[in-house]
């Protein structure tokens, strides 16, 4: 049966599961949300994502049942500081049509799916926020960051001299179906080593490696090279496309990076040498590579690299279970600090003691201590990763501070020594 919001009572919109013989319908009112045409062939890639039961729709039943809202998600994992990684719902696919706003239909599907998700044993949800002001009203707060670079490459001067390069490596470009069969190992190698990545979905190579695909993404098949060390094991990848363009008889190319796997620095330089010597390009764009990422400072001209105007926030967080997230992750220092939580869900609202142990490790539990910070889950959940600060967040009024430095304790334990960062829209 479908479910209905107050909101809802009486106007004839149903909210429910769809079923596999509904994707095309899901799927045009999916594309009408995003702006995009409906293609009829991209319905076997859906039919290969479908999951029964995580594939929401609204259907309002006196416009004849057309579909007026999406939403589905999918089970998939995220690393946390320290390396271990939790079990998180990822949000997808979410629209509503615009004849159909403010009748409580995102409200009613996301409601629905985080207490499913909360059942399943999901310690958070994440999603990819097309616009910033939707999402907080459920208790997700940006939780990293995307950030790029545009590389002049006749100003950069090329790489450094003397950087950690791999003595016997090699790179070889590689056709789509070796990419299609390593490239999954590789991932989950590195996943782990990178706080805030995703597990990648069983689909996710195939569609981009063309074995499925889309047609509202416009998938062209890219250039892939794979860099190996002297065992001949798979330590890095990069994937990008050059568009071809040429000023006269001048060659005025940009070489865009989609993809960056390096398991190790020697890796990434080794690689980063390679995108930075390729003909007839003369501008280099990466996209997302992460807050981070050293890449400025391995050219000889650093100011050649200019900030991506896509550097925003990026992957958003919802914090289901407390004592299981901030159990799960490690901390720079000891200490203990009192959170009053606010919850609109109910779920983590409360009075909460987050410690650490000299050892990294630690707990969030229940007390009735004075509190010495009041915060949303939103603002939590921002915190949680260590990608955003606390003294920030009380800066900005986000946050607010009982205890003098508290803000400040607070940082000193979710503090990472690089920032957590994410390179895949979920």
């Amino acid at each position: 049966m479908g479910e209905r919001t107050p909101e809802q009572a009486g106007k004839g919109i149903e909210i429910r599961e769809i079923t596999e013989q509904e994707i095309p319908v899901w799927d045009r009112a999916v594309m009408r949300g995003f702006l995009s045409p409906h293609h009829p062939e991209g319905n076997d890639a859906r039919r290969k994502q479908f999951e029964p039961g995580r594939w929401q729709a609204a259907f309002d039943h006196t416009a004849g049942g057309s579909c007026v809202a999406t939403y589905r998600s999918l089970d998939l994992e995220l690393t946390v500081p320290g390396g271990a990684t939790l079990p998180v719902n990822a949000i997808t696919g979410v629209t509503v049509t615009s004849t159909h706003r403010r009748r409580g239909l995102l409200s009613g599907m996301m409601h629905r799916d985080l207490a499913a998700a909360r059942e399943r044993g999901s310690v958070a949800a994440v999603l990819s926020a097309a616009e910033y002001n939707i999402y907080g009203r459920f208790g997700f707060g940006p939780s990293t960051r995307a950030h790029g670079w545009r590389i002049d490459i006749g100003r950069s001067g090329g790489l450094r001299a003397g950087l950690p390069e791999a003595p016997g490596g090699r790179i070889d470009f590689a056709e789509l179906a070796e990419i299609r069969r390593i490239g999954p190992e590789l991932h989950n190698r590195w996943r782990l080593l990178q706080p805030g990545a995703l597990s990648r979905p069983p689909t996710w190579w195939p569609l981009e490696t063309g074995e499925l695909t889309l047609p509202s993404r416009g998938w062209k098949e890219p250039f892939n090279a794979l860099h190996r060390d002297t065992d001949g094991q798979v330590t890095g990848l990069v994937t990008y496309r050059v568009d071809g363009k040429w000023d006269g008889s001048l060659a005025d190319g940009t070489l865009t990076v989609t993809d960056f796997l390096a398991l190790d620095r020697a890796t990434a330089t080794a690689l980063w040498r390679l995108v930075l010597s390729v003909d007839w390009v003369r501008r280099v764009e990466v996209g997302n590579i992460g807050p981070d990422d050293p890449l400025p400072l391995l050219l000889v001209n650093p100011r050649a690299a200019t900030p991506h105007e896509g550097n925003y926030d990026f992957t958003w967080l919802r914090l289901l279970d407390l004592p299981a997230a901030f159990g799960a992750r490690s901390y720079a220092t000891p200490g203990r600090v009192i959170l009053q939580v606010d919850d609109p869900l109910g779920w983590t609202t409360g009075r909460w003691a987050l410690e650490a142990s000299p050892d990294g490790t630690g707990r969030c539990t229940p007390t009735d201590d004075t509190p010495d910070l009041t915060l949303g889950v939103s603002e939590l959940s921002s915190l949680y990763l260590g990608a955003e600060t606390a003294p920030r967040l009380a800066a900005a009024a986000l946050v607010t501070e009982h205890t003098p430095t508290a803000a400040a304790r607070l940082d000193l334990l979710l503090r990472t020594p690089l920032k957590a960062w994410n390179p895949d829209y979920v």
